[in-house]
């Protein structure tokens, strides 16, 4: 019983993290919009989950081969994770935001983050009161 609830915290608690840094990129892209040369950064969400979660491995991971090695977080992802977003049109100064493009997906992941937070919450807060005795009711 207490496996599955840390399983679907862990679950979640990695899809938080990737939203958090999928919003950091989205903010760096709308702040760069006016960047000559800036070329805009995305993470395809659902591979970056897949690759957190261990259910595909990630390419050029770091492996503990000793037991006293410390493993790397789950999730933690460097620049090889981010990709380029596709450019939409081209521009005189070779910057490569498409700020409609760049609110809306800022937008949609700031729904997903708070749907996710919510879900946390009210995971523990489900367990909280199933942990309580029937007399605290």
């Amino acid at each position: 019983m207490l496996n599955r609830i840390t399983d679907t915290l862990n679950f979640q608690t990695q899809a938080l993290t990737l939203r958090a840094e999928r919003q950091r990129l989205l903010a760096s892209n709308i702040a760069n919009a006016d960047t000559p040369g800036y070329q805009a950064r995305d993470i395809n969400f659902a591979k970056a989950l897949r690759e957190a979660t261990g259910e595909i491995g990630t390419p050029g991971a770091l492996q503990t081969t000793q037991r006293g090695h410390l493993a790397p977080l789950a999730g933690a992802r460097g620049e090889s994770g981010k990709d380029y977003a596709l450019q939409s049109q081209t521009s005189l100064d070779s910057n490569g935001v498409d700020m409609d493009r760049e609110r809306a997906s800022f937008a949609d992941n700031s729904v997903k983050y708070e749907a996710t937070l919510r879900f946390i919450n009210g995971s523990v807060r489900t367990a909280l009161d199933a942990m309580k005795s029937h007399n605290q009711a």
